[in-house]
């Protein structure tokens, strides 16, 4: 049984071409970028390894047994430990909408599937949703209507999924939407189910929805209250 998790890389900007390179060697095809800039204290940005240059953050998707050997890539090819390089941390996933859309993400990864049981405890989940750039709104009156209260859209560049593309049959556009929808665990698979049906591969928004569980909330009612 494999574990799945959402792999987020936080890169010095001038060097992601290699880190790029690096993930597509190792059949990480599946990649989103956007764009960031460091803003934590010098001292701590020492710590972390870290200036406040321009940075560049990938969001990706990995299997536990690819993380093994690409974390070892990151420390001993592109020296990540190093100041200056980069972070990558991984969040295990507790759920993506559709076996299509999962063999999407995780094309040419080795993945076997197994129970669902990762946080399975959590209240609360973090609907990360990537649909085609202009399609936010098609997005959010779709998880409205299954009772999402609200989102946040972030801008990104697809990279790396020709060859996924292909092999599912689908065309996609690199410019993209990032909604991310924080919501009680109870409607997520309602709100899920709803964004496939209005605006999931079958649509223009070609929008993939994955869920990763949340350990604690502030500054949301409805959740805070239950904890």
């Amino acid at each position: 049984m494999s574990t799945i998790s959402f792999l987020i890389t936080i890169a010095a900007r001038k060097k992601l071409p290699q880190f790029l390179e690096l993930y597509q060697e190792r059949n990480i095809l599946t990649s989103y970028i956007t764009l960031g800039h460091g803003t934590a204290r010098s001292d701590m940005l020492r710590v972390l390894g870290l200036d406040n240059s321009e940075k560049a953050v990938i969001f990706s998707f990995i299997t536990d047994e690819s993380w093994k050997q690409l974390k070892e890539d990151l420390v001993n090819r592109l020296y990540i430990n190093v100041p200056n390089t980069g972070i990558a941390v991984t969040v295990p996933m507790s759920s993506v909408g559709g076996k299509r859309e999962l063999g999407y993400l995780l094309y040419n990864q080795t993945y076997t599937r197994g129970e669902e049981s990762v946080m399975r405890e959590t209240q609360t989940e973090l609907l990360v949703v990537i649909a085609n750039q202009g399609y936010n709104n098609l997005v959010m009156d779709a998880a409205r209507a299954a009772g999402a209260a609200g989102g946040t859209v972030i801008h990104a560049r697809g990279t790396g999924t020709e060859r996924a593309e292909m092999f599912f049959g689908v065309s996609l556009a690199s410019e993209k939407d990032v909604i991310l929808i924080v919501t009680k665990r109870e409607q997520k698979n309602a709100i899920i189910s709803s964004i496939m049906e209005k605006a999931g591969m079958e649509t223009e928004a070609k929008a993939i929805c994955i869920s990763l569980p949340v350990s604690g909330t502030a500054g949301i009612r409805t959740i805070d209250r239950k904890e």
